[in-house]
């Protein structure tokens, strides 16, 4: 009787029992493919801009030379030391930094002193990152800004208000796989006024190696668009350099005659103004 009841009622409990797990199973299924897909997100997730600017910052910072540069080509190259480090952080998250160049014999006394503002791009902009350039407002209290102790050094706020005169603005951008670079980019078309040595305007050039070695190529031109300061050939090649022997300091290479040295000069480099 039991039985007959059972199958008159159309139930088979086996059978629910057999649906239950099938149901389960197809639940748990599913919660494992959403969390594969969001883990997978996750560990895909494009980086950000602010990342790209901080990567461009942090490549930027240190003690770089174009030593090997002016080994190959000293008739169109100095043996330049390039130091950069951080130096303030404004509001929105933007990395200020101390740039300095000078001769590597002579590395207290640099002859170009800025500061670089690294933030991401504006959005309407087809780029990832933006290097602006600045003016200091007292540059001789700057001198030598990354060698000193931080206890030595204008705080972050002094430094802000230091930020003088815009000066340029470069636009990066990633580079294609493929390509030595990390980010390269340059000013917009028609550069940024500039006066120095006859000059109407200037263009600048940047390219962030993933050797950690930084290109550099600044050009002033005239009115008719003739260059009228600034390397010809191409930019230059700033590398990290390894700790260097006490007599490379007095070679023909680092020690060139100052009449040859300065007359070259001026047609090389913007001066400090």
């Amino acid at each position: 009787m039991v039985t007959g009841l059972g199958s008159g009622s159309g139930s088979d409990p086996n059978s629910d029992s057999n649906g239950w797990v099938r149901a389960r199973g197809l639940a748990l299924k599913s919660l494992v493919f959403i969390g594969g897909v969001l883990l997978v997100k996750r560990l895909t997730k494009s980086t950000t801009r602010w990342d790209h600017a901080k990567i461009v910052a942090q490549s930027l910072t240190g003690e770089k030379f174009s030593k090997e540069q002016a080994s190959r080509d000293p008739d169109n190259y100095f043996n330049i030391r390039m130091l950069t480090c951080p130096a303030a952080e404004m509001v929105d998250g933007s990395k200020v930094l101390y740039f300095e160049q000078a001769f590597w014999r002579t590395p207290q006394k640099p002859f170009r002193q800025r500061f670089y503002m690294v933030k991401p791009c504006p959005k309407e902009l087809k780029c990832d990152v933006e290097v602006g350039s600045y003016a200091i407002r007292d540059a001789d209290e700057y001198k030598n800004f990354c060698d000193r102790s931080k206890d030595q050094r204008p705080l972050p706020e002094e430094v802000i208000g230091d930020i003088a005169e815009h000066l340029t603005t470069i636009h990066l951008k990633r580079c294609d796989r493929g390509k030595r670079c990390l980010y390269e980019g340059s000013t917009p078309p028609g550069g940024f006024p500039n006066s120095w040595n006859g000059a109407n305007y200037c263009t600048s050039e940047l390219a962030i190696l993933k050797n950690n070695e930084t290109h550099t190529w600044d050009r002033g031109y005239d009115d008719g668009g003739n260059q009228v300061w600034g390397v010809k050939e191409g930019p230059y090649e700033f590398k990290p350099a390894p700790v260097s022997s006490v007599s490379e300091l007095f070679s023909p290479l680092n020690l060139p005659p100052l009449q040859s040295m300065e007359k070259r000069i001026e047609g090389s480099f913007v001066l400090q103004e």
